[in-house]
């Protein structure tokens, strides 16, 4: 039978990668939640955001997703347990907290969508790591393609009927007028009148698209180095990580500068710098990614940057719920409903806000895995996928090893 993961069987690593994923995915979500979209990038504070963070979080989440389908298909097989009911199953719950998260929270939700290109991922399960790696490369031609014809319109001003279709369908909302109306609508409405918003924005929300593509590349990608074991023996993995860190720092810096810049100049979808950048971003932010992972995969191998990182881990075992509760706070503080700041805080307060609210996070997942096996939102995933209720409470003394290593 199996179960859900283990304290001891959980591999530090990826939860401290899952931690620095949740830090940069609000850095991002920060300026969604608190500034209309569609403004060109003013100020310090806002380029840095380009440049380190934009779709390099949410690319590193989309690669602990795929490594997490081979890590507990491994254990499956390890116990001699049916693997692919089960994690369908819990792509279902998954799929319902979205969903929920999506209407009554926040539009931005990504789990709903991780959900349902997770039943797409299953399909790769068996594949080779050759195979994976094809995969990934050919998903990420798709949005490449995108932006190679996006970026020829700007040029030209001249594409076929076809293709024009394909750039007002990928745009959506941007070329309909009604971003102003989600603005108007998040700085003073009610919470009844964004709940219903929401409700129309669902369908489309969850219609297949180029970023489909360009995120389930990133799960093959994870599977792919979840498949070779590259986290369960490190040591073993360390020269193919440093050229991975190599690579990943020179592709990354050359074309997130021309992303940086491109969308500084101007953010509209016509723009011929802004087209430029999004397809130098294609491969940039996962480039950019992985330098990211496999420099704290390396700096993990020394003891004393290991306990450094410890709270960051707890921070990974309870993601979701942290993922979940960033949200309930931006909400409140930016939407009519709380405290009403919506387009009124600067980039810079933005990042500032962030740090602190990230600050608080770590403290208290801490606190919370002294006392408690899993993260609220994680017991309620674990309990409906295993459809029994999981035990919440830990034993005195796990607890005090957690303490002590989060401290030390």
């Amino acid at each position: 039978m199996i179960g859900p993961v283990l304290r001891q069987e959980r591999v530090e690593a990826i939860d401290i990668l899952r931690g620095v994923a949740i830090l940069g995915i609000l850095i991002v979500n920060m300026q969604l939640f608190s500034t209309p979209e569609g403004l060109p990038v003013d100020g310090t504070a806002e380029r840095l955001i380009y440049f380190f963070a934009q779709e390099k979080f949410k690319a590193l989440f989309s690669f602990l997703f795929g490594l997490g389908l081979a890590v507990q298909m491994m254990r499956a097989e390890a116990r001699g347990a049916h693997f692919l009911p089960l994690y369908a199953r819990r792509l279902c719950v998954l799929f319902l907290i979205g969903v929920a998260h999506f209407l009554l929270v926040w539009d931005g939700d990504i789990l709903h969508d991780y959900a349902l290109l997770g039943f797409v991922l299953l399909l790769f399960h068996r594949s080779s790591p050759k195979t994976l790696l094809v995969g990934a490369g050919v998903l990420l031609a798709i949005p490449m393609l995108f932006y190679g014809i996006t970026t020829y319109s700007s040029i030209t001003s001249h594409v076929s009927p076809q293709m024009k279709e394909w750039i007002t369908y990928e745009n959506g909302a941007e070329d309909n007028g009604t971003s102003d109306d989600f603005s108007d609508t998040y700085a003073r409405g009610s919470y009844a009148e964004m709940v219903t918003l929401r409700e129309s924005e669902l369908p489309t929300d969850m219609s297949p698209d180029t970023d489909d593509a360009y995120v389930l590349a990133l799960f093959l990608l994870g599977l792919y180095a979840g498949r070779r074991r590259i986290f369960h023996d490190i040591p073993a993995h360390l020269p193919f990580i440093r050229r991975v860190q190599r690579w990943g720092l020179v592709i990354g810096v050359a074309g997130n500068a021309a992303f940086a810049v491109g969308g500084s100049f101007d953010p509209s979808p016509t723009s011929v710098t802004q087209n430029v950048g999004r397809l130098c971003l294609v491969v940039a932010a996962p480039a950019l990614m992985l330098f990211y992972a496999s420099t704290i995969i390396l700096v993990t191998q020394r003891e004393t940057w290991r306990r450094r990182l410890a709270p960051l881990a707890a921070v990974g075992r309870t993601a979701l719920s942290n993922y979940l509760l960033q949200s309930l706070i931006c909400t409140t503080i930016f939407y009519s409903y709380g405290l009403a700041l919506f387009g009124k805080v600067s980039p810079s307060l933005g990042l500032l806000l962030t740090i602190t609210i990230f600050l608080i996070q770590i403290p208290l997942s801490v606190w919370w895995l002294r006392r408690f096996q899993f993260g609220p939102v994680e017991w309620l995933w674990r309990s409906l996928t295993y459809w029994q209720r999981q035990p919440m409470r830990v034993s005195a003394s796990v607890g005090r090893q957690i303490g002590a290593g989060a401290v030390t």
